[in-house]
């Protein structure tokens, strides 16, 4: 047997999916549920997760999956649901389009800062950076924050931040995360010629790199990018 407020919760986290797609928000969970604080949200959710009937997905910002509904749930208990979702619903604006896919918002590692000019150490902090699932093909993705403008003719500039797919193999005219001589990365457009590896960078005012193959090793591409306004 789950408590009302759990056949409440499940009921009202069910509807807002068949009816938009998105997970609510704790806080929409809270008002929904007439809950003082968040908190209760978080017990209501945990509880339903031990028993089996809702689940988180991992790397996700607000990913909730409904896996099963209660068998003694009762029309009183889904009207109160039903109730509680339409009063959130006519707080938000009619989206103009359809609505998007659950779960489209993805946590990747966030690895700390990577030279656009001169090379210069890649922090390996273990922070993370949520990026919208559409930025990201398949594979794996990690995000370095942007310092310097040798590639501000790419359209990267300094602070923004490059998602990148984890990969060893690069062609030649991909931007890429090169580690140099195991010490320092640096974000360059990757070119192969003459046996040699040469880094171009996006600006006039710098100039290529060139090493030796064995000097390079290349971590990853550019998948895209995300720039904050201040």
């Amino acid at each position: 047997m789950l408590t009302a407020k759990q056949h409440e919760l499940i009921q009202f986290i069910q509807q807002r999916l068949e009816d938009t797609g998105i997970s609510p928000s704790f806080e929409e969970m809270k008002e929904a549920l007439d809950l003082k604080s968040k908190s209760g949200v978080h017990r209501l959710i945990s509880a339903l997760e031990e028993r089996g009937f809702i689940r988180r997905l991992p790397n996700r910002a607000r990913a909730l999956e409904v896996i099963k509904q209660p068998e003694d749930a009762t029309p009183a208990t889904a009207a109160r649901a039903a109730a509680a979702n339409g009063a959130v619903s006519r707080l938000k604006t009619p989206a103009a389009t359809a609505p998007q896919p659950a779960n489209d918002v993805i946590e990747i590692p966030l690895h700390g800062r990577i030279a656009a000019g001169a090379p210069i150490e890649a922090l390996e902090g273990q922070t993370s950076l949520p990026v919208p699932a559409a930025l990201l093909g398949p594979g794996e993705h990690y995000a370095l924050e942007v310092s310097g403008d040798s590639m501000i003719e790419a359209g990267i500039f300094d602070g923004d931040f490059a998602l990148v797919k984890r990969t060893d193999s690069a062609r030649s005219g991909e931007i890429v995360v090169a580690l140099v001589r195991n010490e320092e990365a640096t974000l360059k457009y990757l070119a192969k010629e003459d046996g040699m590896v040469r880094l171009d960078p996006a600006n006039a005012a710098y100039d290529a790199q060139v090493y030796n193959p064995s000097e390079v090793v290349v971590q990853g591409k550019l998948a895209g990018l995300l720039r904050r306004y201040h």
